[in-house]
């Protein structure tokens, strides 16, 4: 008779505690991971979505395809040994093109793209979407997907923050899908509450044209080339209909880092298509692969605008010029806000004055902010009381 696998999402921390000593095999779910890390040497996660399943045995790995936690929790500081657990959970066979890698770009973009030059508001330092008035900006729509990728390694490395976290996910699944290696540096702290977030509506609109684009990224400090850099991050992933009001891809393959972007837009006719939902994009169907491929209006305003123009063309025919130029941009933008002395350390005041300061692992209870250490900042919390009266 092979092994019991026993349940535990009716159990009690201390109850799996217990059936572990007793030598078990469990199959655990997300509120009892971290029960296991001073339990047992190996464990591995099998990611399916928004949940996990962990199969111990004293000392042995049940083979699965995930993340390998090796003797529980890494040394703070120990970035190698998160960037080696990234690199583990970017194979997803089950999620859009077999990668999260995609969506962690995202991610580490917009946790960063929301930062203001005169106000020297937003960006990355803060995390900001661990709260709703970020979190659920609909610019944002499908990266909750995104963080919860990232969760089992909050868990496994409970000393990073979280905005460092985002934006190091951005950065090694680029160079892991065959991008550039981007300069990252530590430091960014996780805000303790959201009266510091900065408002909705500064991230691109992808309906909207070349004004919008400059607009957009000259309050972060971005000119025209810098903008054009950036957008090649769209050779990564594809839309969703369900979240942008976008559908589809646009290069043949979304999980490899290229210049494909730019040739395409360059060198292949875009037809207008408008969308069961209203919303147009323009298309081409690659006849070799009998695929649709995808445009957003303000991806071919780049190549309509003189300004912008020079730019794509350049990186269609010069890959090497496009991932220089791309790595500077993509660095620059994950700095934004973050102020640090000659040492590379931050020295913005939330981080001087609260250190490094590494929020609690969100909770895997829907709707428990205080539990989760998460609370609304009072204005909003005042403003929410209000909305919920009127419902």
């Amino acid at each position: 008779m092979g092994p019991v696998i026993i349940g535990t999402n009716r159990r009690t921390s201390a109850e799996v505690t217990r059936l572990l000593n007793l030598g078990a095999v469990v199959s655990v779910s997300r509120r009892h991971v971290a029960v296991l890390y001073s339990r047992i040497e190996f464990v591995t996660i099998s990611f399916h979505w928004s949940s996990y399943s962990l199969h111990v045995q004293g000392n042995a790995i049940d083979e699965m395809a995930g993340i390998d936690l090796k003797q529980g929790k890494s040394k703070p500081g120990d970035f190698d040994a998160v960037r080696k657990d990234i690199e583990a959970l970017l194979h997803q066979p089950d999620y859009d093109d077999g990668s999260a890698g995609p969506v962690l770009v995202r991610l580490a973009w917009h946790s960063a793209g929301t930062y203001d030059t005169a106000t020297d508001t937003g960006g990355s330092n803060g995390a900001g979407m661990r709260y709703e008035a970020e979190g659920g900006d609909p610019s944002n729509a499908g990266l909750q997907h995104a963080r919860v990728f990232l969760e089992p390694l909050k868990a496994a490395h409970p000393w990073i923050t979280y905005a460092d976290l985002w934006t190091l996910g951005g950065v090694v699944a680029i160079a892991a899908l065959g991008g550039p290696s981007i300069a990252w540096l530590p430091g960014r702290t996780d805000y303790v509450d959201d009266s510091k977030l900065p408002p909705r509506g500064r991230l691109p609109d992808g309906a909207k044209g070349a004004a919008h684009l400059r607009t957009v990224f000259g309050r972060m400090g971005f000119g025209d080339q810098e903008i054009v850099a950036l957008s090649g991050a769209h050779n990564l992933g594809r839309c969703h209909g369900e979240r942008s009001g976008f559908e589809g891809a646009w290069v043949a393959n979304p999980t490899r880092f290229s210049n494909s972007y730019f040739k395409l837009m360059v060198g292949v006719e875009w037809r207008e298509k408008r969308l069961a939902n209203g919303t147009t994009q323009f298309v081409h169907v690659d006849e070799d692969l009998e695929e649709e491929l995808m445009m957003l209006p303000s991806d071919l305003a780049l190549r309509n605008d003189e300004g912008f123009r020079p730019w794509v063309e350049l990186y269609a025919r010069d890959r090497e010029r496009f991932f220089e130029d791309f790595a500077k941009a993509f660095a620059k933008l994950l700095e934004l806000g973050i102020k640090r002395d000659k040492e590379g350390r931050v020295v913005n005041s939330d981080n001087v004055k609260g250190g490094y300061h590494s929020a609690p692992k969100k909770s895997d209870r829907p709707g428990k902010p205080d539990d989760a250490g998460d609370g609304e900042a009072e204005p909003l919390r005042e403003e929410n009381k209000k909305f919920r009266a009127r419902l």
